[in-house]
């Protein structure tokens, strides 16, 4: 099994304070208490990518909040659904979000359902998509630099606002490192292609 070191932990959580409390030295307050003004996207590259967002009833609040803040990141975003919080299935939406995703139609996506796992079980079911449910800023930045997430699934019940931020932001701002982890990585994609072909 590949363990992340105590030292690769230090780093990661070093790069995401870094990033996160630029302005200060000190350290960040709790997540549960931090205002929301605290939690704001660096300004906009000026290359602007796309990104799929969706989520059930249960993310679909969630999912209003995250649209702007993406925005603010110099996204454009497609909502792939659902528009209110009418009972609907978490599947339908995590492969929409999916399937634009493996089809190069947006660079990344996010799920949100009530845990968050639900939705990445059905993302994961599509060719070429890595999703990772992500629960916290080092969860968020291992699922990118170790294992090239290309679609991040959160659960709405389990998650603060600010904490969502923290995490999204941290989710996108961290890049692959391939090297060790990109032989990895194939090897995931590899145990795909085998049943693909035997389909």
């Amino acid at each position: 099994m590949d363990y992340i070191s105590e030292a690769e932990i230090r780093s990661i959580v070093q790069k995401v304070l870094a990033g996160a409390s630029a302005q200060s030295t000190a350290p960040p307050p709790a997540i549960h208490s931090a205002p929301d003004s605290e939690i704001k996207p660096d300004p906009p590259s000026t290359s602007t990518k796309t990104i799929a967002i969706g989520s059930d009833h249960g993310g679909y609040e969630l999912k209003a909040i995250l649209i702007p803040f993406l925005k603010e990141f110099g996204y454009s975003v497609i909502d792939c659904g659902t528009s209110s919080k009418e009972a609907v299935d978490y599947p339908d939406f995590a492969f929409a979000v999916a399937d634009k995703v493996r089809s190069g139609a947006v660079s990344c996506g996010i799920v949100i359902d009530g845990a968050g796992i639900g939705s990445c079980m059905a993302a994961n079911k599509v060719p070429g998509i890595r999703a990772a449910m992500c629960v916290d800023y080092a969860t968020a930045a291992n699922s990118r630099e170790h294992n090239n997430a290309n679609v991040l699934t959160l659960g709405a019940g389990l998650l603060g606002v600010n904490q969502v931020k923290l995490i999204v932001k941290t989710w996108l701002e961290t890049s692959f490192g391939g090297g060790r982890h990109a032989s990895r990585v194939d090897k995931i994609m590899e145990i795909e292609k085998k049943f693909l072909k035997e389909g």
